[in-house]
């Protein structure tokens, strides 16, 4: 009898991948022109200040008006980053920088929801030109999150420290410097055609930010450990921010300088670590896909290092043959260590329906190995992120809030579990608002579009406020989910 031939390592994966791309999908067919306008809508529910007239979710009301008065300075505006009243500079930067992506990337498939979209963009760059206004000082956090999370009460009724804290040359934090530059170039290029005096303002401000980031180095959280750990801590260094500061200032500036910092930064600031981690804390992965760009169009062989790093980040995230950091549950799901999961599912996910169109346009697969991932498998496996989160899952939910007929109801989040002011005028202290955390009840106010942190590892959800790794939602688990749905909203099929 014939001895049959093993499988090949090849064959292997791709069986592997085939299996978790079928499998346990409903392919119920997403409205994700509706998913896309409640992910921008959610925004508006984490907007801090003054709210304006066309304000949509009308629970809201305005809130620390007086930010930045003990420091003598304007800080009203900007975003709350999750369930929480604080606002945090570093995530607050990441959430615009990926939001002015999605925009630059996906806008054109956006439809009328494109505008929303700028709005939140333009939300964020506002405060962030208030939080640079003085040169060689950066605001970085606006709330004292000990005390914050001591209480359990509505942004409307805040009475907790709003402490201001700044990073300058003597206390330097390169890293949410360098997040900061980043957000700015990335908006200036948003804002280029749409408003030119306001881009070359974004652009101006980056400029000044990412020279005193790069001239003052260190990171943010040894100059204010207390304040931001373990909250926002830098754990992974500010030197990917330096590199993502300078990536988006080349591609919004086009100048040489900054294509000459890169180039011979690429080793010293370590381009080639942690190759598949993105997210708030660590830039490695998105500063090669970004860069890669411009290798993919022929236009840079200087930045070939970026490509190879590119390439080595799809494969160490593709399903059967990735990185032991990188799991994938047996419902399909992306997962790596740490809190808040669904972060990395957008993020990554972003990245890869990124990177497939900048390898269509140049006509390029990634070779992983004996396998050959092709644009289309990117877009595929990214597309089965989102259908994931949209509720083809094992659960059949919804991880967005307001979408489908089964989502999270007891999500952590104090403006939405405690009742708005116009169902509850009279104030609701620090400590009343306990009664709502620990309530079994569904959140009152809906906050429209938000994602949570999601499943774990077992495709298991607590819908539970006191599960906040689970049910908080984020600023930076939505800005690039609005990439993704602007796209999947126009091109449904990914073939």
């Amino acid at each position: 009898m014939a001895r049959k031939s093993p499988i090949s390592p090849a064959t292997l994966s791709l069986i592997l991948l085939a299996v978790l791309l079928s499998s346990p999908a409903i392919n119920a067919g997403h409205d994700y022109r509706d998913a896309l306008r409640k992910s921008i809508m959610f925004f508006e529910g984490q907007r801090s200040g003054k709210l304006p007239p066309d304000q949509r979710l009308r629970w809201r009301r305005d809130s620390a008006l007086h930010d930045g008065s003990s420091a003598g300075v304007d800080l009203s505006g900007g975003y709350y980053d999750a369930g929480d009243n604080v606002k945090f500079g570093f995530p607050m930067a990441f959430t615009t920088t990926m939001l002015s992506w999605s925009v630059i990337d996906f806008g054109k498939t956006m439809g009328p929801e494109v505008r929303n979209a700028v709005k939140a963009v333009r939300w964020g760059t506002d405060y962030l030109l208030k939080a640079t206004a003085i040169p060689g000082v950066v605001f970085v956090q606006v709330g004292d999150a000990y005390s914050d999370h001591n209480c359990w009460e509505r942004p409307e009724d805040m009475d907790t420290l709003r402490s201001v804290y700044k990073i300058d040359r003597a206390h330097p934090g390169s890293d949410v410097a360098g997040e900061t530059a980043a957000a700015l170039a990335a908006a200036s290029i948003v804002f280029r055609k749409r408003d030119p005096a306001y881009s070359r303002r974004l652009l101006d401000r980056a400029t000044r930010v990412f020279a005193f980031a790069n001239r003052y180095r260190g990171a943010y959280s040894s100059s204010l450990y207390h304040a931001v750990c373990p909250f926002y801590c830098d754990f992974n260094g500010y030197q990917d921010e330096l590199l993502w500061g300078a990536a988006w200032l080349h591609k919004a500036s086009r100048k040489r300088v900054y294509r000459e910092f890169i180039v011979k930064n690429e080793v010293v600031l370590r381009a080639g670590d942690t190759i598949n981690e993105f997210g708030w804390d660590n830039k490695h992965a998105g500063i090669n896909v970004l860069i890669s760009k411009e290798v993919l169009m022929g236009k840079a062989e200087y930045f070939e290092n970026f490509k190879q790093n590119a390439d080595e980040f799809i494969c160490s995230i593709l399903p059967g043959i990735s990185h032991p950091q990188v799991q994938y549950s047996r419902g399909g799901l992306l997962v790596k260590t740490g809190g808040s999961n669904m972060q990395h599912v957008t993020s990554l996910s972003f990245l890869l329906l990124a990177y497939s169109n900048y390898l269509s346009h140049a006509r390029k697969v990634v070779p992983c190995g004996e396998l050959t991932a092709s644009p289309s498998l990117l877009r595929q496996v990214a597309k089965r992120q989102v259908d994931y989160i949209l509720g083809d899952n094992p659960l059949g939910m919804s991880y967005m809030v307001g979408y489908g007929q089964r989502f999270p109801r007891r999500i952590h989040h104090r403006g939405s579990s405690v009742p708005s002011v116009s169902a509850h005028p009279a104030r609701i202290g620090c400590k009343e608002g306990s009664r709502y955390f620990l309530s079994p009840n569904p959140n009152p106010n809906l906050l429209v579009g938000a994602v949570v942190g999601g499943p774990n590892v077992t495709d298991a959800f607590p819908d539970s406020r006191p599960y906040f790794v689970q049910s908080e939602p984020t600023t930076y688990i939505n800005a690039p989910l609005v990439g993704l749905l602007g796209y999947f909203s126009t091109h449904s099929s990914w073939r």
